[in-house]
Order: structure tokens, then sequence, then C-alpha cells
């Protein structure tokens, strides 16, 4: 294998721009950069429906074909890889062999490269079947792209209409385009193939003939992400941090409209997607519930016929720990939850949509923010969850198990009533989106317990029947909140002791993945105290 030849240097200070080609799918300012190219004295190449149009709009370019003296073919899949535009773009203007080999061939230096790619992410997002999206991956964009990054000391290669405007100023100023905007366009156009890439093999690591298959894992796994901002610090004001943005996916807290209020924090982001993931279990079809979350761990949930009704109830689980927390609801915010949700310090409310009047109640908190995302994500949708350790990636499967009422086994000799069913199932939903280990008490639709991130389980159910107490007293109430409650658990009880916590809290049914080998001896306590237990079969370990 021959050893590629080097550039005798960096380049110029400043690459002169007098030949241009232009192939882009998003043509957002096309006409105007390119008009503003063509007033510089540059000369444009360029293909298909973008040659048309920059005709259609009076600019003078050479169609693409001209150059290769070849015409595009196969539906316009093969047009540009070609030796005529390849070499243009990766030649050495300072190295003698290659530019003999230019004019030996009449290859003409491309000193700008003007190309976004085909919407892969976007063609997905819009629930296309597999041959759709397959169609939608471009192949001469990011070998045309590569091309001239990498041969950044003489191509200039702008793949972001963002970045038009500064491109032509530095061009009228400079003459051309520096030696350091040139480096800096070319590592922002390697950062997009490499995420154009990842995206599509993630894809094809979970499609086989455009359905779903079981998750395959590559052999090498990329991150395909974009920088949306900086954030003000990290978890803490010593650690910086950015928020990255995972392409067009669907209602989320990273892609939420900011209607008002400070920047987000990474802390507000974290919480504000617990959040969010919590409440889309709740379909905007079914009651008004409102979540509160605190450290990414919910400290109150309720649902009722309206959201300020079920804010009252979800605060009156853990009124202390709601200071200053996250709100997210599961449908539009009206006047009158906005009046109850402002009532307490809150970070951030994220919520579908907010009608005239909630904006209105919430614009006279200049500081709380105010997340919209349009719709609620589907928490049936797969996907990956990845976390960092120190040297590698953990990556999996997102939980997206779901438990219905088909789902419970009754396994004690009394059976759950109908009320206690339905809070059974509203507690173990919440339950999946509390910290492990978890236990979650329910009455009426509404927590009143929850106790999170404990490494005993017991001490979980302890510490959520210990809050409860200290609500039902900060409500002016003799009876703990737990009597006659619901309890869920995100495990199963690994002895009859957090059982027996639960029960001396009052509880009267219990909803558990089950699958201990003392789940007799579990089942026994419960028997003996007349309750009632179901499994699900599904554990819900949150990390």
């Amino acid at each position: 294998m021959s050893v590629p030849s080097a550039a005798t240097s960096s380049g110029p200070d400043h690459a002169p721009i007098r030949k241009a080609l232009i192939s882009v799918s998003d043509k957002t300012g096309l006409t105007e950069f390119a008009a503003g190219l063509a007033a510089a004295g540059v000369e444009i190449t360029s293909t298909g429906g973008t040659a048309r149009t920059l005709k259609e709009a009076g600019i003078a370019v050479t169609d693409v074909s001209a150059v290769t003296g070849f015409p595009e073919i196969m539906d316009g899949r093969v047009k540009t890889l070609h030796p005529m535009i390849h070499g243009g773009l990766l030649a050495h203007r300072d190295n003698p062999v290659h530019a003999a080999a230019m004019a030996d061939h009449g290859i003409a230096g491309i000193d700008l490269l003007v190309v976004n790619l085909y919407p892969f992410a976007q063609t997905l997002a819009g629930g296309a079947d597999y041959f759709t999206a397959n169609e939608n991956i471009d192949i001469g964009g990011p070998a045309m792209i590569r091309a001239a990054a990498k041969n950044a000391a003489f191509v200039t290669v702008v793949t972001d209409p963002g970045d038009y405007d500064a491109v032509l100023n530095e061009i009228a100023a400079q003459g051309g385009i520096g030696r350091d905007t040139r480096r800096a366009l070319a590592a922002r156009a390697f950062a997009l193939t490499a995420a154009y890439d990842a995206t599509i093999a993630d894809w094809y690591a979970g499609e086989i003939d455009g359905e779903t298959a079981e998750r395959q894992f590559p052999e090498r796994f990329g991150l395909p992400a974009r920088l949306k901002s900086t954030l003000r610090y990290g978890e803490n004001p010593h650690q910086a941090a950015a928020l990255y943005v995972t392409g067009a996916q669907g209602p989320s807290a990273a892609a939420a409209d900011l209607i008002q209020g400070k920047a987000l924090s990474f802390n507000n982001l974290n919480d504000a997607d617990a959040a969010l993931a919590l409440i889309a279990e709740f379909a905007t079809g079914e009651a008004a519930t409102l979540a509160i979350i605190k450290h990414a761990n919910p400290c109150g949930v309720a649902c009722a016929d309206t959201l300020a009704a079920a804010h009252q109830a979800a605060l009156a689980c853990d009124p202390v720990s709601a200071f200053g927390g996250i709100v997210a609801v599961n449908r539009p915010l009206d006047a009158a939850a906005a009046s109850a949700i402002t009532a307490l310090f809150t970070e951030v409310v994220i919520a579908p949509d907010a009608d005239a009047e909630a904006r209105t109640i919430f614009s006279k908190k200049p500081n709380l923010r105010l997340l919209l995302t349009g719709a609620l994500p589907d928490p049936r949708a797969t996907g990956l969850d990845v976390r960092t350790i120190s040297g590698g990636l953990l990556v999996q499967t997102r939980d997206n198990g779901m438990t219905g009422p088909g789902d419970l086994k009754v396994v004690t000799r009394r059976p759950p009533s109908e009320r206690e069913r339905a809070d059974m199932l509203f507690a173990f939903t919440v339950a999946k989106h509390v910290k492990s280990n978890a236990i979650v008490y329910v009455r009426d639709g509404a927590t009143v317990g929850i106790g999170a991130g404990q490494m005993s389980r017991v001490d979980s159910a302890r510490i959520a029947a210990a809050k409860a107490e200290d609500a039902a007293r900060a409500a002016g109430l003799d009876t703990p909140l737990t009597r006659g409650s619901v309890v869920a658990s995100d495990a199963f009880f690994p002895f009859a002791d957090g059982l027996m916590a639960a029960i001396e809290a009052g509880a009267t049914a219990v909803i558990q993945p089950g699958g201990s080998i003392r789940d007799d001896e579990v089942i026994a306590a419960a028997d003996k105290a007349g309750i009632a237990m179901v499994f699900t079969g599904m554990r819900h370990f949150r990390h």
C-alpha cells in the first residue's frame, strides 16, 4: 500500500474562492448565498434540484454533468462520484505531482464546497418504512464533504446554512477564507458526517426489512448528536456542561421551546427530562395528571378532574420537597393550573402547551422557566439509554415496558377491589420513575408517600411512610395518608420485612413484580394480614 503524499504547506493564509460546487437538500438561504458568491465573481457548479433553483433565480450555473462529461444517472444516485469532482476537491495545490495531474486531465480546482445531506433523521421521525428511509441515505454528499474537509488547507467546506453570511462576509473583507475558518468548518463537517453515519448505523442495528427486530448492538457505537447550547455549568459550578440534541425524535425536554425564564441549567434539563418521561405515561385523553419532580425523583403525582386539583393533591404528598421543584402536566396549562403552580416557588414547568391566560400568569414570575413540547412523547417508543462510565459507555434499550389490568396476577386469598386495582396501576407506573429501591404509596389517584434511592427496600418503605406522616401533620390531619392506601414496589420484596413495613403504614394492597425465592413467605405474610397482592412479572429498576 502506497503512502499518500502530503501537502508541502498548510495552505495560504486566505484561500481565494474562484470556483464553488453547491449541492444542497436544505435550500434555506440558498439563492441569497449563491447570488452573493456570483457577485464576488465566483463560478458556480451545481447538481439536480439545486441547479434548477439557482437557474430559476437567474444565477449563472454550470451543471455538474458538464464538468464530469457524464450525465446524472440512476435517478440522480450517481452524479458527483467522479474524478473530475473529487480531483478538484482533493488536489494539493502546492504539490507539483497533483498540479500536473490536474493539467493532464483537465481538472479544475474546487475552492468552495457547499453541501448539506439528505434528511435521513427527519425521514425516520416521519415514520418512514425501510425502503423510504434507505433511499434517504446520502452517499455522494458525505464523500464530497469528507474530501473537502480533508483538504482544508486549500478548500472551504460549508455544511450549515447558518454559516452562509459569515463566509460571504469573510470573502468580501479578506478576498478569501482564512486558514482558521477553513479548519473550523472542516471540523464541523467531519462532526456532521460522523453523526449522520451514526444515525444510519443505529437505525440499521434495529431494523430488518422495515420491521423492528430484536435490538442488535453494533461492533462500534457512535452518538449522532449536535450541540444545541452550552449551559451555565454542570451539576456543580466547577463542572462545564452543554446540551446536545440527537436529531428529530419527537417531543422532548431537549427540543422543547423555552417560552420564558432564565437559561436552563444541567440540573433543570435532567429533572425536566425525568418529569416528562413520567407524565408521558398518562396520555392526554386520560384524567388531568400532574407530577412534581425534585432531583429526578417524583415527590408528588396525582390525577384529578382538573390540573389545579391534581396539583393540590400532588403537593399534599410532600409539600416540603416540592419547593423549587419541576412540574410536569399531561395537558395544556390553563389559568387555574398556572395560578396554583406559581403560588409556590417552582424552577421549571414543562407541558404540551399553555393557553394565553396561563402564559400571562407565568410571565409574572420572570425567573420561572416554561417549557412547551407541543405534545407528549410516546412512552412505548423504542430507543437507547446511554450512560457514561469511566472508560466506556453503558448502552441499553429504553425501559418502555408497561403494565395494564390484564397483566395483574392475584397471588393472595383476597383479590384487590376495583379502586385498589386502579391505584395499583397508578402506583406501579409512578414507581417505574422513582430511583431504586422504590416504594410508592397511592390513595385515590394520588401519591401519599414516596421512598426513593435507598440501599434497603424496607428503608424505602419506612421513609415513604414517615414522609406521609409528616405531610399529614402539615395538613392538620390525625391519620397518616397511607392508611387505606396501596403500595407499589419497583422490584420484588426479597423478604417479608419490607411488606410488613408497608402493612404497618396502613397499606391494604400491594403491587410488585414477584420473582423472589421467598415469594411464598411474602404471600403468606400478606394473607395473614388480610391484604391483597398482585404480581406484574416486570421489574423497573432505575439507577
